[in-house]
């Protein structure tokens, strides 16, 4: 070897074990020394020699996270063990039995439950080989799920090897295979700021909530999208090869130690340790830097997991106490009436402004006018509003009426286009029966352009909103006939603009 390839060598092995210690130092041990600016600076100064010395080139190196090119849609991965469900329950009291019932099965034998929080998130695997990251997939229906393993491969959090604090590139003393299981998730403050730079670019659907935004950003067709959005991974579970550790504690610690972040997990030997430090924790919610929407419970010891066995759905030796949802009480202004795509007509209150679980609340679906007439709802009244799911605003009760309030009758009339309102027998939707109505019309347009479907990017519920309001598009063929000169005539729309997405509305024909 000559003595300048011998010092690129040194130099390269030299850097991929600095950068690995700063991931491990952010994403692992929350504690940082260096900026981001000297960060991506060591990623270049690392990424240079690499060019002018490709024979060190490296699949585990850090400058490989981002991956070129198009993700060839998402294949499918069966998983070597099922992703199972958890058992879910609100009720300390069931969290009682459910730890009764798990010392009744275990007898005699000493007993530790850990405890840790339930990301909101998304289910993920990552398979290590001989120290590597081989795959990833999502969970999908629990046996088979889809192969993300271009995008996981840009998040920062997942090392591409397995490497311990002070070694180069050998791996850990792992099983030659190895399953983790966690969750990818954003945080609250990412979240946000994700949020405001769509929006400053001109998208028009910015994501819901920072699971909606995980789950997006994790499925993206361009990795380098992905790369951009900012996830994270934190590891909760042994998949398989994982089950050698002793015991759950000890399979975090084992993870952690060769940099795959994991959760905080406590210890306990009774219940009612466990559910005082679940209260702590419903308290505490808002103080988690993630969304999380209650804490699970495990028996610790992996043989006694094992003996405990599972049924077809989900684990006898865990259960996720599911937090209360998020309620606040407020004032309805209006009530109006919102048509559907399918012409469900469906009473939505609007409220006087009002926080719950961090989220400004102005609107609360009151579902169908069974559900009007069950709550005796009414504009002008006081209700409690809740979080579905932490997700949905809904109206759970009226706590004051308005004295003067009048009942809220089913509309006869469309509201947007004035067609027949019918009520089929054994149905409790009211529904417009005609098809062009503009609102339907939008609102199966949107659906038909979102993530969930063509995932038409750049084509939110504001510009088919214009769309249909200036006759440009009328059904899901219209969407393929559009033109430059039609998108220009929009609101906020220059030509970058529409170049952008008449190449989404091109790239959708082959969904």
């Amino acid at each position: 070897m000559k003595p300048a390839s011998s010092s690129a060598e040194k130099k390269i092995r030299s850097l991929r074990k600095e950068i690995r210690r700063h991931d491990r130092l952010y994403y692992v041990e929350s504690r940082p020394e260096i900026s981001d600016e000297e960060y991506d600076n060591l990623v270049k100064k690392l990424e240079s020699i690499e060019k002018e010395f490709p024979e060190f080139d490296s699949p585990t190196s850090p400058t490989r996270r981002v991956a070129r090119g198009i993700s060839a849609g998402f294949g499918k991965i069966r998983h070597a063990a099922p992703m199972l469900s958890l058992e879910n329950t609100y009720s300390s009291d069931e969290v009682k039995e459910w730890i009764k019932r798990v010392e009744r099965l275990i007898g005699d034998e000493k007993k530790e439950f850990v405890v840790e929080p339930k990301i909101d998130g998304v289910s993920c695997s990552l398979v290590y080989e001989n120290g590597t990251l081989l795959r990833a997939a999502t969970r999908g229906d629990g046996e088979t799920g889809e192969d993300v393993t271009l995008n996981v491969r840009t998040i920062r959090s997942v090392p591409l090897a397995l490497v311990k604090i002070g070694e180069t590139d050998n791996p850990a003393a792992l099983p030659t295979t190895i399953e983790v299981r966690g969750e990818i998730y954003m945080e609250k403050s990412d979240f946000a700021r994700l949020n405001e730079s769509l929006s400053a670019e001109g998208k028009d659907a910015p994501f819901a909530n920072p699971r909606n935004a995980a789950s997006g950003s994790l499925r993206q067709k361009y990795p380098s999208v992905t790369a951009r959005r900012p996830l994270k991974f934190l590891a909760h579970s042994a998949g398989a090869g994982a089950r050698t550790f002793p015991s759950h504690m000890e399979f975090l610690k084992a993870v952690a130690s060769v940099g795959i972040p994991s959760v905080k997990a406590s210890g306990f030997s009774s219940s009612v340790e466990i559910m005082r430090h679940i209260r702590r924790a419903e308290e505490q919610r808002d103080n988690y830097p993630f969304e999380i929407d209650g804490m699970v419970v495990k028996l610790n010891s992996s043989l006694q997991q094992e003996r405990l066995g599972s049924t077809a759905r989900q684990p006898r030796w865990a259960i996720a106490y599911k937090f209360a949802p998020r309620r606040a009480t407020s004032k309805i202004k209006k009530i109006t009436f919102q048509v559907g795509r399918t012409g469900v007509i469906t009473p939505v209150a609007e409220i006087e402004p009002v926080a719950v679980g961090g989220v400004v609340i102005s609107r609360a679906t009151l579902h169908n006018f069974d559900e009007v007439a069950r709550l005796g709802v009414a504009e002008g009244d006081t209700v409690a509003v809740e979080r579905a799911g932490d997700v949905i605003p809904k109206i759970i009760k009226v706590e004051s009426k308005n004295p003067s309030a009048v009942p809220i009758p089913p509309p006869k009339k469309c509201p947007v286009c004035g067609s027949t309102v019918v009520r089929e027998e054994r149905e409790v939707a009211y529904r417009c029966v005609n098809p062009s109505c503009p609102e339907q019309i939008e609102r199966a347009l949107t659906h038909f352009a979102s993530r969930d479907a063509m995932n038409i990017e750049g084509m939110g519920e504001a510009v088919v909103s214009q769309l249909v309001a200036k006759k440009m598009v009328s059904d899901f063929a219209g969407i393929y006939s559009i033109k430059e000169s039609d998108l220009l005539e929009l609101e906020l729309f220059k030509a970058k603009k529409a170049g952008n997405l008449l190449a989404a509305v091109e790239e959708s024909k082959s969904r």
